[in-house]
């Protein structure tokens, strides 16, 4: 079982909920040291104090914010727990709203709040039930770590669960990130339908969703224990040097996806046909097409009927 990292109490109103915070995700990621190459000798970080030229312990090591360049605020762990914030001794609900009203862009890691001892199940299981029955999460506002962070509420399998969320001043604007506008044809905009269908899944379940890069990583490092040979990478397929336009590319990818899926052209969307002819015909006849389109705007206004007070 986790340990716990924090403790205290859902404020939900007059209720209070006492839990332990335990983290909700593990980390399996194969991790390095840092190595001197010529001796293999472990390269460590030491802390050093550059006043007194000298490796200081732990226990001499604490927490300073900068106010100048020659002065520096002593703040310490005992400081910092009392805060006069009543967040820093309880998560406080704020408010409950769709989950579908936040942007997913601000939810960060999350955290499976624990009931407190027999005292917290009543209030945890109640403020569990409205949650399942409201179909909404709650807003929170919390203090950890020296700072104040916004939160969610959720529930999955009867356990509440905490996400940390990120403040609306640390999103940035992606306006400057976007390319300049392009147009494109509705066979593209088609295609790319028919490709998502093509790969669309009930649930997230298969090899495709496994981590590979870490399984790959174990068999080097077995390989070079046993003195074996490294295992070599998957050939990939050559295009041959050739550009595809965007529907070529469209079309094989979702051949290649039904191929993948064992699923026949009817089981998605066809590929939409070219419609070249067609515009043309169109093109040829744009004077007459202008004056019908005035005729069907005249008879829609007649039509209309005045909205009701």
């Amino acid at each position: 079982m986790p340990r716990s990292i924090w403790s205290g109490a859902i404020s939900f109103g007059l209720v209070t909920v006492p839990i332990n915070v335990v983290s909700a995700t593990e980390d399996h990621s194969i991790r390095f040291h840092q190595y001197h190459l010529e001796d293999m000798g472990r390269v460590r970080v030491r802390k050093y104090c550059d006043i007194e030229d000298r490796e200081v312990t732990n226990a001499e090591i604490g927490k300073g914010y900068q106010l100048t360049k020659e002065q520096v605020i002593p703040i310490s762990d005992e400081e910092l727990r009392e805060i006069p914030l009543p967040t820093a001794k309880a998560i406080e609900i704020e408010a409950f709203v769709p989950l579908e009203s936040i942007d997913p862009i601000r939810i960060a890691e999350g955290y499976y709040l624990q009931p407190s001892g027999q005292v917290a199940a009543k209030p945890y299981r109640l403020l569990v039930q409205a949650l399942g029955r409201s179909s909404k999460v709650a807003i929170t506002k919390y203090a950890w770590s020296g700072r104040e962070r916004l939160g969610v509420l959720r529930v999955k399998d009867d356990v509440i669960v905490l996400h940390a969320m990120r403040w609306p001043d640390e999103i940035r604007d992606p306006a400057e990130l976007l390319p300049e506008l392009v147009e494109l044809t509705e066979d593209e905009i088609d295609g790319a339908m028919a490709l998502m269908d093509s790969m669309t899944r009930d649930e997230l379940e298969g090899p495709e969703f496994q981590d590979t890069y870490t399984d790959a990583l174990a068999q080097i490092i077995e390989a070079k224990r046993d003195d074996k040979p490294l295992p070599k990478a998957p050939e990939t397929e050559e295009t041959g040097g050739k550009v595809l336009d965007l529907m070529t590319a469209l079309n094989e990818s979702v051949a290649k996806a039904q191929a993948a899926r064992g699923a026949g052209p009817a089981d998605v969307h066809e590929m939409p046909k070219k419609k070249t002819a067609a515009k043309k015909a169109t093109a040829k006849k744009q004077p007459a097409k202008k004056a019908t389109a005035k005729k069907t705007s005249a008879k829609k206004t007649s039509a209309r009927r005045p909205r009701s007070a």
